[in-house]
């Protein structure tokens, strides 16, 4: 990839759609002196409790790209979600285009192959992505021009996206009254969050900012875009003025009390893999792990199986 380091070019035109069951916002990010455009952070839609992949979501963006005539150079994955899948093969299936991540995938992959016992089979190498991004990797769609910010500290691989006028955050930051991410997923550091959002809020004041996430605090309508002043002026976790320790004593007390996602364990599984389903089973069937106790929790000593019977 082409280093730019701190080069982006041209006003995008950014196309929201809003997955209410996941809160989760993804993005088509157009050129509008052409036809091409880039798709940051795609849904794939699971039904948890009948175990039902459905793709309504993802083919409402493939509707409006071939309504509008797009085409979709890339597919961008601002990092390894844990909280919805990613339609990234099925949008690509449709519509081509490239599906990149962070290079510090690896990282992620490492971790959660050894969580969810991902077998000898699965790459740990980023292998199942089409582009790797670096740190100031150039992002090029249509005359917008754009680079790769590494923003960890949600997890190791976050990407933060800056095209044109506009950065993509992912979980990085949320709208001023919400906040920032949490910091307690393995790999996850407050500290280096502090860092990463600080290096984001020193893009020009007038910076778009979109976030990956609304969560309507105090029932207000869906937000999802703020600027840099707006943040730097009022977040309420790293506003101006906010130093780095007390950010993390807030943070670490914040996620102490935090549950975990009601799709983390599906997510996790799909999306380190680029959203690909594991190998199925022998008769085609596909199935995901829920590997107990994976975050914390008792010991299982007293539900170990039979060492005879297996049972």
């Amino acid at each position: 990839m082409t280093q730019t380091h701190a080069s982006a070019t041209g006003i995008p035109a950014v196309i929201p759609f809003f997955d209410e069951p996941t809160n989760t916002l993804t993005y088509i990010v157009r050129d509008p002196g052409s036809k091409h455009c880039a798709l940051i952070d795609s849904v794939l839609d699971l039904d948890y409790a009948s175990g039902t992949i459905n793709y309504e979501g993802a083919d409402r963006v493939i509707a409006y790209v071939r309504e509008h005539q797009l085409t979709l150079d890339w597919i961008l994955e601002t990092h390894v979600h844990a909280d919805h899948l990613s339609a990234a093969p099925y949008v690509k299936q449709e519509l081509g285009g490239r599906i990149a991540i962070g290079n510090h995938i690896c990282t992620v992959q490492e971790t959660f192959g050894n969580i969810f016992d991902a077998g000898p089979g699965f790459r740990d190498d980023g292998s199942q992505f089409d582009v790797l991004l670096a740190e100031g990797d150039a992002i090029e769609i249509g005359g917008v021009t754009g680079y790769a910010m590494h923003t960890p500290g949600h997890t190791p691989a976050c990407m933060s996206y800056v095209i044109g006028d506009a950065v993509f955050v992912g979980d990085t930051l949320f709208m001023p009254d919400y906040g920032t991410a949490r910091c307690d997923f393995p790999g996850g550091d407050a500290g280096t969050l502090y860092r990463s959002i600080k290096r984001i809020l020193a893009l020009p004041p007038e910076t778009r900012i979109f976030v990956c996430h609304d969560y309507l605090p105090n029932g207000r309508e869906l937000e999802f875009e703020t600027t840099v002043a707006a943040e730097r002026e009022s977040n309420i976790h790293v506003r101006d003025g906010i130093s780095e320790a007390e950010f993390v004593d807030m943070r670490e007390k914040r996620d102490a009390t935090l549950g975990m996602p009601k799709l983390i364990l599906p997510s996790l599984q799909v999306n380190m893999r680029a959203g690909h389903m594991p190998p199925p089973e022998t008769d085609g069937r596909f199935f995901l792990k829920v590997p107990l106790n994976a975050f914390g929790g008792p010991a299982l000593s007293r539900l170990a199986p039979d060492q005879e019977t297996g049972v």
